[in-house]
């Protein structure tokens, strides 16, 4: 079964990316490229997804992106 789910990435002050999933708790990575950090972040959310058992909680509705 295909699942969506919203990811949120950031770039810090060092130049890594990070990524969060606010659906699912704790669920977030980072890395120096896009590609890598694309292919962590799904393996992060099948981890999240087999510890927690459960459907992601739900989420406000998604406003906008801030990009400087």
């Amino acid at each position: 079964m295909r699942r969506e789910f919203n990811v949120i990435i950031e770039r810090d002050e060092d130049g890594y990316y990070v990524a969060s999933v606010p659906g699912l708790r704790g669920c977030h990575t980072q890395a120096k490229s896009l590609d890598t950090l694309m292919r962590r972040i799904r393996e992060v959310i099948g981890l999240c997804l087999d510890v927690q058992g459960q459907a992601p909680t739900s989420v406000n509705e998604f406003i906008g992106v801030h990009w400087e």
